[in-house]
């Protein structure tokens, strides 16, 4: 029996699923284990082999593979928590990272934040000017050396950054892109002087145009490497003494996953590994529903997640912004706030009560953990509302104190807003619903989609709690809660259903329409690079997927549109369609008639993207039918629920989801409880359980 496991550490808890070529899944949670977050994964594992009855050494044993996916990567570049890194470049060209090209003043700011000047940080260096030494040397733009890499003041300038107990450099020279040659000298003069130091370069890590965004990201890259590489050897060491015989898979921002050691060397292609899976277990569960078009939310113990699937396919992004800077890596495009299941409640200056972004995490955690946690979150408040039982979380397992909820809020919320701790707990519940549907909104209509025209997916430990009361918010008609065995491990389901994906990239501006032999001889070059590194990987795929692009804008223009590039030797023929449909795709993204080709178009950024084919996929098993749409016989409890202030507390049946049974129907209100979350069903509502165990809700 061959398994194949998906973990999903999280900065509460961790998850994870488990899948074999019998078509048995079975999933686990744990808490996350800060700062050692090994422990956690070996935690879930052994939470595994007790429900497959066996040692977690024999389970390992028959692993084909372990897929990870971590934010720990992403937390540290947010929170500013990464060690002292060097940075080379170009002589005269140091400041481009402090300069940010003026654009890191605004990116990633809401118009809220843009308006307020006064409140505005202008503090938003990578690193301090004493690590951004500059080489000699110079390349032009189509990559000619013009003055030679002077190697005695690179060695000086190296011996420099190593004084200063940098734990990493990061490389990045003009035009480096285009020829490579000065930064891997370079690094051969780093390991010359200190075999060991971790050395990134941008002709590896973000081989793109425009200095700001290939510093940034170089410079992000080697303050993560140093702590991925260790953090997953780590791991691996503690997998092997456990006997896992596969690999261990590392989940990347593309929606697809690489060999642990291969992902160091590009550390900043995992910053969205979790904020991924849950989109990638969306594709795959809406394959088995038939679903095309959906809205997969993630609400976790932290943050509140929010990707897009648009005609069976997840959108995408070739970049992305962390703490103001340009981050060139190609990913599945992902919305997140801090709006989890432990975001803190809070009273602004205006006495506005504000929900998150800072959680509790997993330690202290929330105020009912009874962990030494003081401050009010949404678990709390759903607590006191009666929507998670007092019994506890993880079917008893992990204990709950509603009177320490209830203190916290009266402290921190009820008094101070002149409100009784039940009122206030409505609040926090009403705040959190309106604000993940603002992201919502933000996500869906300002991308240009009608709400009414997807379906959206809630999972995660407090999703289903919260799902359809936001889904209301932008009026979609239909959320499914995905249970069955994956229930709020579903990113961990993702995980263990992705397949190997790498991309590689090279940006040579030119204009169109393009001369056929140099893009062929570009995507030549991309291909036999993926394809080397998918040899690497140690797996055998069932088949390769090659894909091609080309990034290109109207001359003048900064926005660039991703292109898709049939396969085979380009003829003029289709290098002019790719401008037809490079114009078509511009005038959805931005409007009609909002091009301008009289000002001509240009090619940027070629890319590859190639996908291994596992011979895994993991398939939801089909629930046992009902014999009628009465559930009753699963109904276990009736309490107290307040799922809208206004209405109050009433009588909500509660049900055992273990005993529902396919064609099961449950109006609303009422509550569902899953071993790993609890699932609200509100007034004027109806649940259905399907084929798979999943429960459809949806407006009577």
């Amino acid at each position: 029996m061959a398994y194949v496991i998906g973990v999903d550490v999280g900065g509460t808890f961790t998850d994870a699923v488990l899948d074999d070529s019998a078509g048995t899944v079975l999933a686990a949670k744990a808490p996350s284990t800060p700062p050692d977050y090994s422990l956690g994964v070996i935690d879930v594992l052994e939470a595994l082999a007790e429900q497959l009855g066996c040692p977690v050494e024999e389970m390992l044993a028959d692993t084909h593979h372990i897929a990870h996916g971590t934010t720990s990567s992403l937390n540290a570049l947010v929170m500013g928590n990464v060690p002292p890194v060097g940075f080379l470049t170009t002589k005269g060209h140091r400041d481009s990272i402090y300069f940010m090209n003026v654009e890191g003043r605004y990116l990633g700011s809401s118009p809220e934040q843009l308006q307020n000047v006064m409140g505005q940080s202008k503090s938003h260096g990578l690193i301090p000017k004493k690590h951004a030494l500059e080489v000699t040397e110079r390349l032009d733009r189509d990559g000619n050396v013009v003055v030679a890499l002077d190697e005695e003041s690179a060695r000086e300038s190296i011996r420099v950054l190593l004084a200063e107990g940098v734990s990493g450099i990061a490389v990045s020279l003009l035009w480096s892109f285009r020829n490579p040659a000065h930064e891997q000298r370079i690094r051969e003069l780093v390991h010359e002087i200190d075999p060991t130091m971790f050395v990134s370069l941008s002709s590896e890590v973000s081989p793109r145009i425009r200095e700001f965004a290939r510093n940034a990201t170089t410079i992000m890259s080697t303050q993560i490497g140093p702590g991925l590489r260790d953090y997953l050897g780590e791991l691996e060491s503690k997998l092997r003494e456990r006997n896992l015989a596969g690999p261990l898979l590392v989940m990347q921002s593309n929606g697809g996953a690489v060999a642990a050691a291969e992902a160091p060397k590009n550390a900043i292609s995992t910053v969205g590994s979790v904020l991924t899976g849950g989109v990638v277990g969306a594709v795959s569960l809406g394959g088995q529903l038939g679903h095309r078009n959906i809205i997969a939310t993630d609400v976790g113990g932290t943050t509140f997640l929010v990707g897009l699937v648009v005609d069976g396919d997840p959108v995408r992004s070739s970049s992305t912004i962390i703490n103001h800077h340009p981050i060139n890596v190609p990913t599945l495009e992902v919305h997140a706030i801090g709006s989890g299941g432990g975001a803190i409640a809070w009273i602004d200056a205006g006495g506005n009560l504000q929900i998150g972004p800072h959680s509790a995490q997993a330690v202290p955690g929330p105020a009912c953990y009874g962990q030494g946690g003081t401050e009010p979150t949404n678990a709390d408040a759903n607590l006191v509302l009666g929507i998670l039982p007092e019994r506890g979380l993880l079917g008893g397992r992990k204990a709950l104190d509603k009177n320490l909820a209830r203190e916290a809020i009266r402290a921190r919320i009820a008094e101070p807003l002149g409100l009784s701790i039940e009122d206030a707990a409505a609040a926090i519940y009403a705040v959190q619903n309106a604000q993940t549907g603002d992201l919502l909104r933000k996500t869906v209509v300002e991308a240009g989609h009608d709400p009414r025209d997807f379906v959206l997916y809630a999972f995660g430990g407090s999703g289903p709690a919260h799902c359809a009361a936001y889904a209301a918010e932008v009026g979609v008609r239909e959320v499914i809660v995905p249970l069955g065995q994956v229930a709020s491990a579903f990113s961990a389901y993702g995980l263990a259903s992705s397949n190997i994906v790498l991309a590689a990239e090279l940006s040579d501006p030119a204009a169109m329409p393009l001369d056929p032999t140099r893009a062929d001889r570009n995507f030549t070059q991309l291909e036999n690079q993926v394809l080397e590194q998918l040899n690497r990987q140690g797996l055998t795929f069932t088949r390769v997927e090659i894909e091609r692009e080309i990034d290109m804008r109207y001359s003048m223009q900064l926005a660039e549109v991703a292109t898709p590039i049939p396969a085979g030797n380009l003829d003029a023929e289709e290098i002019a369609r790719a401008s037809d449909l490079f114009e078509q795709r511009y005038a959805e993204l931005y409007g009609e008639d909002s091009g301008f080709r009289e000002a001509g178009i240009q090619a940027i950024t070629y890319r590859v993207r190639a996908t291994g084919i596992l011979p895994f996929s993991p398939t939801l098993p089909e629930l046992k039918s009902a014999d009628s749409a009465d559930a009753s016989a699963a109904r276990i409890s009736t309490r107290k629920v307040c799922l809208d202030g206004k209405l109050g507390y009433v009588d909500t049946d509660v049900y055992d989801y273990s005993k529902l049974l396919a064609g099961h129907v449950l109006p609303g209100p009422a509550i569902v409880e899953v071993p790993t979350t609890t699932v609200v069903v509100p007034h004027g509502t109806t649940g259905t359980v399907d084929r798979l165990g999943n429960l459809t809700i949806v407006a009577q």
